[in-house]
């Protein structure tokens, strides 16, 4: 479904993300992670159009979509999810998850229905009429989920949906993600609980200090001498390995 292949982007004298290339099935959860500062987001912000890369391609259903506008990759099915929420305070849960279905329609009547019925998914059914300030963090995560889902979109990529969530919280979200997936919606995310990325993802990309490190089924990635290594620092996977011999 998605293929973006040899992405490079600079800031001035940053090289942010170095040739780095993802490819997401139709169908699949695929993960992406990697220590901070790796150049997740901003490769995230290039598939999503909201950065050009300097270099590289972006196909979304064999098309080129590289020099395409948010709007227009939105208008194709291609939603993403901020990392930091950004709530409209001063509207209700159903106004803000209206905002994304007015995508698809001109109707307020139509656009608040569809808002009702994501709600329902994401389980912010009993909280339509709150206003969006007043919603917990995990009550945001939720919204802003529910109003990427109000596009219809055919690709989803979420971007730390779990961030600050406590493992209780986390629980009731896998499912979720998981729903999405059963009714058609491809997911890319972006994530670093691996709890998740391993209940979750069929496929794992590890990015480090902007260069694609390792890929693969999450148990094996990470296990991968390179992705400990980019995680705990060097001679990490050696220690490992010798601890687990001392302890055989």
């Amino acid at each position: 479904m998605l293929k973006a292949h040899n992405l490079t982007k600079r800031f001035s004298g940053l090289l942010a993300v170095d040739d780095a290339t993802i490819d997401v099935a139709e169908g699949s959860i695929t993960g992406l992670i990697g220590p901070n500062g790796a150049g997740k987001t901003t490769l995230f912000a290039m598939i999503a159009g909201f950065l050009s890369p300097n270099a590289g391609t972006v196909t979304f259903q064999n098309e080129d979509i590289t020099g395409e506008k948010p709007h227009l990759r939105a208008r194709r099915g291609l939603a993403r999810t901020f990392q930091i929420v950004q709530p409209f305070a001063g509207l209700d849960v159903r106004d803000n998850i209206a905002v994304g279905a007015f995508l698809h329609t001109k109707d307020p009547a139509e656009a608040r229905r569809l808002a009702t019925l994501t709600a329902e998914k994401v389980g912010l059914g009993h909280e339509l009429d709150k206003l969006a300030s007043g919603l917990t963090i995990a009550g945001r995560k939720r919204l802003e989920l529910a109003r990427a889902l109000a596009t219809k979109p055919k690709l989803l990529l979420l971007d730390e949906v779990l961030a600050g969530l406590n493992p209780s919280e986390i629980r009731d979200v896998l499912p979720i993600i998981r729903q999405i997936r059963e009714e058609g919606v491809t997911i890319l995310m972006i994530e670093h609980i691996m709890q998740a990325v391993m209940n979750l993802c069929d496929t794992v990309y590890v990015l480090s200090q902007g260069k694609m490190i390792a890929s693969g089924e999450p148990r094996l990635v990470c296990t991968d001498t390179a992705v400990i290594e980019a995680y705990l620092g060097h001679g990490a996977a050696a220690r490992i390995k010798a601890e687990g011999a001392a302890h055989a």
